[in-house]
């Protein structure tokens, strides 16, 4: 019993064993059929993406934005520049300048200078537009200096001008820093007043500046410089001189609202105080700090306002209070030779156009401009 029972053990060991090596023969044969299969079957597009997903490198770069074009349709007074100073002088790179005519179908934009337009329109881009091209209105004069030429109104629906309303709104500014500036250096001062001047036509506005100068030069010696003095200052002396002056006459031609200008700029960049003739102490507030110039309005008279800079002229410390400013504010020079004049203006047309895509309708320019 005991023996038929070991052998009967045995029997079911062998036969165990050997369904396991046939069940695993079968396994095998299968797993490299599977294995065959699953490879063959894998899309060559999937094996692209698997090897993407590892290697990001593998994708083609993205093409590059084309940058908008900007068409320069007349040069302003035909002060000619070369187009990279936009890049060197400001940093500004993001529009394609131009002033090649061919180009007016894919211009984004189309720079008109305001004082070269034909009273007759003559001289304007063909009308109408392409809807996608904006046409901006490029004026830097006050008011009283812009002729109002028919047919204009509702031509533009963009506006570059020295107002803080413009669309593309040109200034001199000035750059506020957290960290103090390094301590200002008073430049060596060898006279008390001066003014460049050139223009004293009265039909340009000037009739209430040479007013008052003529008021204040009775009380205290004016330093004149420009054609007014006989002679043309070079643009290489325009700083150093006034950098040299303890005051300078920052007079603007005519009163406007906003109509501030380099004559601001430019005793601010050098280190001169500047006594300011132009919209009301309120307006220049809102471009420069209060304590770092004198206005014509602080004082009842020109009398009282040269009595006031005498009294400066002897006391170093209440004078360079007006420069306390400059602990975290900076004023940049600008551009002095005969041909910049209008090289920031268009550069920043350029940054504009390159940044701004939205649509802009056409406005009556003259009544938001004199109004």
């Amino acid at each position: 019993m005991f023996a038929s029972a070991r052998m009967h053990h045995g029997v079911v060991i062998v036969t165990c064993w050997l369904a396991g090596f046939v069940t695993c023969l079968l396994f095998f044969q299968y797993s490299k059929n599977c294995e065959s299969f699953t490879f063959a079957s894998i899309p060559e597009q999937s094996l692209i993406i698997e090897s993407s997903n590892d290697n990001k490198s593998t994708h083609p770069p993205p093409a590059q934005q084309e940058k908008p074009i900007l068409l320069l349709w007349v040069w302003p007074e035909n002060y000619r520049f070369d187009f990279s100073d936009c890049k060197t002088i400001y940093n500004i790179d993001g529009c394609h300048l131009t002033d090649d005519r061919n180009l007016y179908n894919q211009a984004d934009a189309v720079l008109i200078f305001h004082k070269a337009i034909k009273w007759d329109l003559s001289n304007l881009p063909p009308s109408p537009r392409p809807p996608f091209q904006r046409w901006i209105w490029f004026h830097v004069e006050s008011p009283t200096n812009t002729p109002k030429i028919p047919g204009l109104e509702n031509l533009f629906n963009l506006t570059l001008s020295y107002r803080r309303s413009a669309d593309i709104s040109v200034r001199y500014p000035l750059t506020v820093s957290k960290t103090p500036n390094k301590e200002f250096e008073l430049p060596k001062k060898d006279k008390l007043l001066c003014w460049f001047v050139s223009n004293n036509n009265p039909s340009t506005g000037t009739g209430t500046r040479m007013k008052y100068y003529e008021e204040l030069k009775k009380h205290i010696n004016v330093k004149i410089f420009g054609s007014l003095s006989g002679s043309r200052m070079k643009s290489e002396d325009y700083f150093p001189t006034m950098a040299s002056c303890k005051f300078y006459l920052s007079f603007e031609n005519s009163i406007h609202k906003d109509y501030i200008t380099e004559k601001l700029n430019g005793p601010l960049a050098v280190g001169t105080v500047p006594v300011v003739l132009g919209p009301p102490r309120e307006n220049y507030e809102q471009f420069a700090p209060g304590d770092s110039f004198i206005h014509v309005n602080d004082f009842p008279s020109a009398e009282l306002l040269a009595q006031h800079l005498l009294r400066l002229d002897k006391d170093d410390e209440a004078y360079r209070h007006y420069f306390d400013w400059r602990k975290h504010v900076s004023a940049n020079r600008h551009l002095t030779i005969w041909n910049q004049e209008f090289i920031t203006y268009i550069c920043h047309a350029c940054e504009y156009i390159g940044i701004h895509k939205e649509y802009k309708q056409a406005h009556d320019i003259y009544n938001w401009f004199f109004s």
